[in-house]
């Protein structure tokens, strides 16, 4: 349910309502919570077309999701930065406790930020060149099955700290690169020997046939920067960068997983990665979206001070200049947070959210209550989403040669059976489903891949799997 979405789309063409509408695909009601997100994301577009005066002085809007567990908090979230493909993470508030003992520095939900936005703008960045990589790569293949047709090489300048250093760390760095020199000519047998490979190779003639390659590995000596933290010092190797001869480790591999791994490094060599830096730094500074799920979990009431209290609200303290905006400098660079935006998000089923602390409650302005699933939200869920459950269930016992199929009054009963439950024990949204359906395709999962064909569900076979658990409380809580 968590997927990404396969596409990404405009944020300038998306208006409130349309992002609703698309939200609506996956997430069934809350309606409030996507209106708010909505606007939060339609505001972006809009403080980045606004006067140039104002634009750093407009700040998004937090928002804080109150309902309980399992009725679509992180997944509005998480599809909202799938939608326009913005930078997101997610963390959980109670992850920052004790920090230096089992807990995390809070600055860490920020680099966490940058990191991921790293990952988008380098697979952006190797989809714009796999086409002249993979031409590449192919060519380097041609030479391993043909040394004898490669042209003459010019060697490059060596690199005297690589030279040295390739000589403390053993013959296995290359201290220089030997490249086609601009007058390297080709025999006209040897230029007729690479096109017929080339073809042959772009066919799969060559996929399984094995062949000895050097691959690089970059040296990564542990250790880390000076008085910096775990999460912000990177090794010497990432530090000194190209300084640092490349290792070259011999592999037998087949010609396809060749390709493979040639293309990866010929797209490494064409990709500016100080560019990738920059950009995702803008990327999630501007667009990024920190999700803090639990924040209910550090909001002590002020009227008790003892205990954990404390802690907790030193948490909410530590996560307050995050919130309100601050500079936080990780190993690709420093990202001001003013423009990031937080969603936070609890039950608030003991505590409520007064008893944030106001400095922090004051950061997160925008509050919006999800409601708990109905029935017939339960029946929604389990057929209308492009990812309902009942269609993942189908596409995965077809594998197996089962045709599935569900009656009417079978989806009434699931999705009865999971709201008594859910009030009957503990209550967990939607995610009663996977548990009540597990249960009842049990024997149709085990015997599937023996026993294929046609297997209707109807509500007679879920009420003779669940009707006796449900009806005991004790067992529901142990089993559903």
């Amino acid at each position: 349910m968590t997927a990404a979405l396969s596409t990404t789309l405009d944020p300038a063409r998306l208006t409130p309502r349309q992002i609703v509408e698309e939200l609506d695909k996956y997430i069934v009601g809350q309606g409030k919570a996507k209106r708010a997100v909505a606007i939060a994301l339609r505001n972006r577009y809009r403080r980045a077309n606004a006067r140039e005066d104002l634009r750093d002085e407009i700040t998004p809007k937090n928002i804080l999701m109150i309902g309980p567990t399992g009725v679509g908090k992180t997944e509005i979230a998480r599809r909202l930065a799938a939608l326009v493909g913005a930078p997101f993470v997610k963390v959980e508030a109670t992850k920052y406790t004790e920090v230096g003992y089992v807990g995390r520095d809070v600055e860490s939900m920020v680099r966490d930020l940058v990191e991921a936005a790293i990952r988008t703008v380098t697979e952006e960045r190797r989809a714009e060149v796999r086409d002249l990589a993979a031409r590449h790569a192919v060519e380097r293949v041609i030479d391993v099955l043909h040394p004898e047709t490669r042209p003459p090489a010019a060697q490059t300048p060596g690199n005297p700290l690589g030279a040295a250093l390739g000589s403390i760390f053993g013959s296995g760095y290359s201290a220089s690169q030997s490249q086609p020199g601009p007058s390297a000519a080709v025999s006209a047998d040897a230029q007729r020997i690479r096109e017929q490979t080339r073809g042959e190779i772009e066919r799969g003639f060559y996929d399984v046939r094995l062949v000895e390659i050097e691959v690089e590995e970059t040296p990564s000596v542990p250790i880390g920067v000076i008085g910096a933290g775990g999460d912000q010092g990177g090794d010497l190797g990432e530090m000194l960068g190209g300084i640092l001869p490349k290792r070259r480790t011999k592999k037998r591999v087949t010609v396809a997983e060749a390709r493979r791994i040639f293309e990866q490094e010929e797209a490494a060599k064409l990709i500016d990665t100080d560019a990738v830096k920059r950009e995702a730094l803008r990327r999630a500074g501007e667009d990024g979206i920190i999700f803090i799920d639990e924040i209910d979990k550090v909001a002590g009431s002020t009227q008790h001070r003892g205990g954990p209290d404390v802690s907790r609200e030193g948490v909410q303290r530590d996560i307050l200049p995050i919130v309100e905006g601050s500079t936080v400098n990780t190993k690709h660079g420093p990202i001001k947070t003013d423009h990031v935006l937080f969603i936070a998000a609890g039950a608030f089923h003991i505590s409520k959210p007064s008893d944030l602390i106001p400095e922090l409650q004051g950061r997160l302005p925008i509050r919006v209550e999800l409601s708990s699933l109905t029935a017939e939200d339960f029946k929604t869920i389990l057929t209308q989403p492009k990812n309902a459950l009942v269609e993942q269930y189908k596409a995965l016992l077809a594998t197996d040669g089962v045709t599935l199929a569900f009656t009417q009054d079978a989806i009434e009963q699931l999705a009865e059976f999971a709201m008594r439950v859910n009030e009957q024990t503990e209550n967990i949204g939607a995610r009663r489903l996977h548990t009540v359906l597990e249960r009842v395709l049990e024997d149709v999962s085990f015997d599937a891949p023996e026993a294929t064909g046609q297997v209707t569900i109807d509500g007679a076979y879920v009420r003779a799997r669940l009707a006796d658990v449900v009806a005991n409380a004790d067992l529901s809580g142990y089993i559903l």
